[in-house]
């Protein structure tokens, strides 16, 4: 193993063959969180996401911010008092507009923590507070711990890709359900984010046929 020791990939290779396997084969774990978005700007692009082809929603995404001129992205304040004539034209659906809303009002009443804020509170409650914006599911919130704040033991069982991953290296002929998985990943805490990765990666390279 060598080079690939890191705390993560050394807990999974002990605790499970077939991640041993897929990390020698994968190579190191290399997830960098992207964290320069606030989580109201990370979730109104998950809004913009959902339901649509990532082209279709980085062009809705490209007219909407044209809407706030020198803006690198709208404030919540900003969001709420432009036309919603306008945010329509700009291709979002009435159910997403009143989506963005709640989360503009739900960051201004402090239901969504700010960047500062959110780093100090533990998975649970951050699930707990955004679950409760509009159009935000738990999927949403889980792959903004992971993908902006790097947090280190999310197991999003709803994922598909996720589950095809394991179907792929556990040799299962049926994809397992998100309960099966969820039982079956309590031996990869603390770093079940890590184990997310590898699979992910699994469900790629069979994807691309290697």
């Amino acid at each position: 193993m060598g080079h690939l020791d890191s705390e993560p990939t050394d807990h999974l290779s002990k605790v499970d063959p077939v991640m041993c396997r897929l990390i020698e084969e994968i190579g190191p774990f290399s997830l960098k969180p992207k964290d320069r978005r606030s989580p109201f700007e990370s979730l109104a692009r998950a809004i913009a996401y959902q339901q649509l082809h990532d082209k279709a929603a980085e062009s809705i995404l490209k007219r909407f911010i044209a809407l706030f001129p020198g803006r690198r992205f709208p404030r919540p304040d900003e969001l709420l008092a432009m036309h919603m004539r306008s945010v329509r034209k700009a291709g979002f659906s009435r159910p997403k507009i009143m989506a963005l809303r709640d989360l503009a009002i739900k960051t201004i009443d402090g239901t969504v923590p700010t960047s500062r804020m959110i780093r100090r509170l533990a998975d649970e409650a951050i699930i707990e507070r955004l679950i409760a914006v509009r159009g935000i599911g738990q999927w949403t919130i889980e792959m903004l711990l992971i993908f902006q704040l790097g947090r280190p033991d999310v197991l999003p069982v709803d994922d598909f890709g996720l589950r095809n991953g394991f179907r792929i290296a556990y040799r299962r002929p049926t994809m397992p359900t998100p309960k099966q998985l969820l039982q079956y990943g309590e031996r990869w805490r603390p770093y079940r984010t890590a184990a997310a990765w590898y699979l992910w990666r699994a469900a790629d390279r069979a994807k691309a046929g290697s």
